[in-house]
């Protein structure tokens, strides 16, 4: 049996989750998220909490049943608190801003590169310390949304130049060897 399968999802109050066959639609102060899953996975709720439980032993149904807990575990936690994602942008005269809504990234191109945010994701900058938060309720799409901004000007390893995920560490380089 999956342990993160059989763990029960305890239902915060302020969420709701409404299941229709294998169709989930959980509601919650952040937003609304609605996913299919396959049909053998059987999701039941009793007593605040939702289950997840398989139809069959078979190698296919174990490998869904851990898969359609954790995604409907991040539906309520996304509804309900949120996520967040950081990246932080090192190099010298590389800044980044919010302007409305829009991100507008200044990475060493000859123009600023401006990103918008898909519905439901908001970004935030800290300038002192170069920083920019994505929030949203959807994990999935913030993830995207974190690596395509990183796209623009990836780290390079000589220097550390470029926009990195706050955690991440660079592997440096040794630059050239003068000649003795």
């Amino acid at each position: 049996m999956s342990r993160i399968g059989r763990m029960p999802i305890v239902i915060p109050k302020n969420v709701e989750v409404e299941i229709k066959g294998a169709n989930v639609r959980v509601k919650g102060p952040k937003g609304e998220m609605q996913r299919t899953f396959p049909p053998s996975m059987f999701i039941e709720m009793d007593d605040g909490a939702l289950e997840v439980k398989r139809a069959t032993d078979e190698r296919t149904d174990r490998s869904l049943h851990g898969m359609t807990r954790a995604l409907i575990n991040n539906m309520v936690v996304g509804v309900s608190t949120g996520f967040e994602k950081v990246l932080e942008v090192n190099g010298v005269g590389y800044r980044a801003e919010v302007q409305g809504q829009n991100l507008v990234l200044y990475v060493g191109y000859s123009h600023p590169v401006v990103i918008e945010p898909p519905e439901g994701i908001s970004f935030e900058t800290e300038t002192k310390t170069r920083l920019i938060k994505i929030r949203g309720y959807d994990k999935q799409l913030i993830g995207q949304v974190a690596a395509d901004i990183r796209k623009v000007r990836p780290p390079e390893p000589y220097k550390g130049k470029g926009i990195k995920y706050l955690d991440e560490k660079i592997r440096r380089k040794a630059g050239k060897a003068g000649k003795v």
